[in-house]
Parts: structure tokens; sequence; C-alpha cells
């Protein structure tokens, strides 16, 4: 959980600025939170709660998050103030779902959980084998598998990982879950650690906060916590709130001795964020 919200802040301030090399601060004064960490924030919220509404809770964490980047059919969705699927293969289903890959003992009943949060909004064929990759790769590290055997599962699921880093286009901005995945997946299969994952994906280019989040959301459950620095650059950067979610989250389902850093907020909101940009 850790990793993809940090994958998802690195990741933003390159977005429209997509740069080639690999060699950046991973973390600036306009390294803002955006929509992929609200609305995971909000998967693990249903899941804490045990409420099964994530169609609620995703509209209740947009209205209160507003202008984070939301896609245009799910922004139209927010302003009616009313969510339901409209059959998207989008890659929002595989950013926000990775909550779901921690929770259960048993791979069956995580593709089911994934299921149920991205059917809400992204109820197309593709929109779903997004969100049950996430959580495949995220379970098997869990278990201590290794990377042959996660790259075996997501391809079983349905997905063509031949592809090489070096084979996809530099800056190319494909926000769907076919041309997400194999992408992340190649990443996560070709670097060490976390860091080297993130700026592998940030000189790729593209959908550099998505990306970020989903490859982040892999190497949470393959190496653990990113380093210290960085779990504290998360923490300084989210709204208390959320960030009383995610610990609360981490303690429950993934270490529950783990403390949150005390640390000054750099921004409270995306908002405020955005003000400190300019």
């Amino acid at each position: 959980m850790i990793g993809t919200i940090a994958g998802d802040i690195i990741g933003s301030r390159f977005e429209f600025h997509n740069i080639s090399e690999e060699d950046f601060d991973l973390f600036a004064s306009n390294s803002i939170y955006t929509d992929d960490t609200v609305l995971s924030v909000a998967t693990a919220k249903v899941i804490l709660d045990n409420s099964g509404d994530y169609s609620g809770q995703y509209l209740a964490y947009a209205q209160s998050y507003p202008n984070t980047g939301y896609g245009g059919n799910f922004l139209n969705m927010i302003k009616k103030g009313h969510l339901q699927p409209y059959n998207s293969y989008g890659n929002g289903s595989a950013m926000r779902v990775s909550p779901a890959g921690w929770i259960y003992d048993d791979l069956e009943q995580t593709l089911i959980e994934a299921e149920k949060s991205a059917a809400v909004t992204h109820n197309h064929e593709e929109g779903i084998k997004g969100a049950k990759a996430v959580v495949t790769a995220i379970w098997h590290g869990r278990q201590g598998d290794s990377k042959t055997d996660i790259e075996i599962a997501v391809e079983n699921i349905g997905y063509d990982l031949t592809k090489e880093v070096i084979d996809f286009k530099k800056g190319q901005f494909d926000v769907t879950c076919q041309g997400t995945i194999p992408r992340c997946l190649a990443v996560f299969l070709e670097t060490d650690d976390f860091e080297s994952a993130m700026r592998k994906t940030i000189a790729m280019g593209g959908d550099t906060d998505t990306n970020c989040a989903i490859v982040g959301a892999i190497c949470d459950g393959f190496y653990g916590f990113p380093e210290k620095n960085i779990v504290e650059e998360v923490y300084a950067r989210i709204p208390k709130q959320m960030s009383d979610i995610v610990t609360k989250f981490i303690q429950k389902y993934i270490d529950k001795d783990f403390i949150e850093p005390k640390v000054e907020l750099k921004a409270s909101t995306f908002e405020d964020a955005l003000t400190s940009i300019f």
C-alpha cells in the first residue's frame, strides 16, 4: 500500500513532463498525490469497514478530494453524484486495487475481491483482468514466490509478458489495462528494488503516476516496505484523514507492529500541493 502511494507521488510530476533519464530526485516540491492515491485509500477503507460498498466509498472519496486527475467518465459520474459501471477497460481499476492483494491467504478470494472493486465502474473484461493481474502479483510476492512465478501467474490471467522494457515505445500514453499491465510487469521483472523500479518506470514516460503506482504496488508485495525515507515522504504528502486509514490498514493486514512516522505535513490537500508548486 505504501508502495502504491509512493509510486503515485513520485510519478505525478512527470506525467505531462516526461524525461528519458533515470537520474533524478524521487521527490520534489511538486510531487503530489493524485486520484490513484485517493481511490486506493478508498479501497482500503471499504476493506477495513467490511462494507463491500466500493461504489459508495469511491464516490465519497472522489467528492472529498476533487480535481486530482480522475478520468473523464468517472469525473462525469462524480458530478452527477452517482457511480455505475460504464464498461471501462482503463487502468483505473488496476491502480486502485492494491489493498485487496493483502487481505486473504487464499488467491481465489483475493481475485473475487479485486473483481468487486473493479466492477462498480470498470466492468469490461479487460478492466477486471487488470485488477486481477495486480493482486495476483502482490499475492504471489507475499508468499515469497519468485519473479518467474509471478510472471507465469499474470500470464495465466491472459497477459502477454514477452516484451522487455526496451520493446515499449517511450512516452507512449496508454491508459488501458491492456497497455499498462505488460509495461508495468516488464519494469518489475527487470529491476531489483523499489527505487530502481521507480526510476525505470519514469524513464519509460507516458502515464507515469499510474504506472509507478502499479509498479509500486507489486514491489510492496515482493520486496516489502520501501526505504524509511520514502515512507516518511508518503506520510508528509497525504492528508491526515488518509494517512490514518493507511496506518490502520497496514497494522491490520500487513505489519501489526508498524509505527506511523512522525512527520510535518508538506501539503494537507491536493489543492495545497498545487499551490506550493507556483
